[in-house]
């Protein structure tokens, strides 16, 4: 028996397709499941299904009109967007995809949309010639990239006669899709996780500098998930181009591996989970000239001393935390991982061999092997960055709840 959803103030925004009809009963699997819904249809979709339906299947007014106050106390869409806790567009046509896309608010549906913080998830429903055009994949695209989350249509036949991928995916799937996400929200909730990214600089003078390849996406991706998964997370970043933009993350920017090292141990005592994916320089020059150094007509030799180990310092003072490391190798990736995992401590490494293609620095995919202080080890083939972080932070997750018992 599905559970999740009970109490939950959900918003169904319904858009006119044809598949309306597959909304009520979705409506109706809603309120069974114990949420409290509220639709809001745009003026095609009543040309489908009469309003009426709706507020009969969910027991509450149902809402069309911008300029249709009910309350004068209250300003209809943004009492309505605050209220949502889950916002679902089903179906989702062409049309209001490209408008959220676009930042377009020309009906109360979309301006709705525009100014919850609800989690959005849309189930779009169209012609399959109509669903693979670039304009509504690049818009789809554009709108996952925001946070959005898309529920796959269904491939079969279609209202307009051809058959493929475009039908609104069934009702009692949408559910379920939304609870194993709902869930997952939580798989972190209440822990603190300190995440380190990107690489560091070891200054020679006011122009030059030693760092390294990484961009931090990984890191990043991590940070992101881990918020996602209801973690308060704080991330520590060396210098990269990347921005942050989940509300519970805490940005943390430094420069130098000894900044990074004062960051993270700021940080450490709190955290319940600690993943340093940070690229941190081994060696520093001893001296930072306080000019620029001249070209010479010879070699020119740069004196270097090592960093401190940061990994290792928190994997020797580390209590409750659970410590995940990064073996970044070019070869015998997994055996300098196994060694990494015990000398330093650790109770998992994430080992990638960044030689391979796609698995490289700077990229938007990697392939890695997780291996935990029991020597369990899983392989992630490619995959973006982000599916690669979601599944490190299950296994993470399923380790400690492991080690628990």
């Amino acid at each position: 028996m599905l559970t999740l959803l009970k109490n939950k103030k959900i918003l169904l925004g319904v858009s006119g397709g044809i598949a309306v009809y597959k909304a009520c009963d979705l409506t109706s699997k809603l309120v069974q499941q114990g949420a409290d819904v509220r639709v809001m249809m745009t003026e095609n979709a009543t040309k489908f299904v009469s309003p009426l339906t709706f507020q009969a299947l969910s027991r509450n007014d149902v809402y069309i009109d911008t300029f249709d106050e009910k309350d004068p106390n209250k300003i209809a869409h943004i009492d309505v967007a605050d209220w949502a806790e889950i916002a679902i567009i089903a179906p989702a046509t062409a049309n209001i995809i490209s408008k959220l896309s676009y930042g377009i608010a020309d009906d109360m549906l979309t301006t709705t949309l525009l100014a919850t913080r609800a989690d959005v998830y849309i189930a779009p429903a169209m012609n399959v010639h109509m669903y693979q055009h670039p304009a509504v994949m690049e818009n789809m695209q554009k709108l996952e990239n925001w946070g959005y989350y898309f529920i796959e249509p269904g491939a079969g036949y279609l209202a307009c006669g051809y058959v493929g991928k475009g039908r609104l995916e069934e009702p009692l799937s949408i559910v379920r899709v939304i609870e194993e996400h709902q869930g997952r929200a939580q798989l972190l909730a209440g822990k603190k996780v300190l995440v380190s990214a990107g690489p560091t600089r070891e200054v020679v003078d006011p122009v030059r500098f030693f760092s390294n390849r990484s961009s931090g996406r990984m890191g990043f991706a991590i940070a992101e998930a881990a918020a996602k998964f209801g973690a308060e997370v704080t991330l520590v970043t060396g210098p990269v181009e990347l921005e942050t933009s989940h509300p519970n993350i805490r940005r943390v920017d430094v420069i130098s591996a000894q900044d990074m090292y004062d960051a993270m141990w700021d940080h450490f005592e709190l955290a319940d989970i600690v993943v340093k994916s940070a690229a941190v320089s081994d060696y520093r020059p001893i001296n930072m000239h306080s000019e620029k150094v001249k070209k010479q007509s010879g070699p020119l030799t740069i004196e270097m001393e090592r960093t401190k180990d940061i990994l290792q310092s928190l994997g020797e003072a580390k209590k409750a935390q659970y410590l995940v490391g990064f073996a970044a190798e070019t070869s015998n990736a997994f055996e300098y991982g196994k060694e990494k995992l015990a000398k330093k401590y650790l109770d998992a490494i994430v080992i990638n061999n960044v030689a391979e293609e796609g698995a490289g620095f700077a990229g938007d995919t990697n392939a890695v092997t997780y291996l935990n202080k029991d020597f369990t080890t899983i392989e992630l083939p490619l995959a973006s960055k982000d599916e690669i972080a979601e599944q490190i932070l299950t296994f993470i997750e399923q380790d400690m709840k492991d080690d628990a018992k």
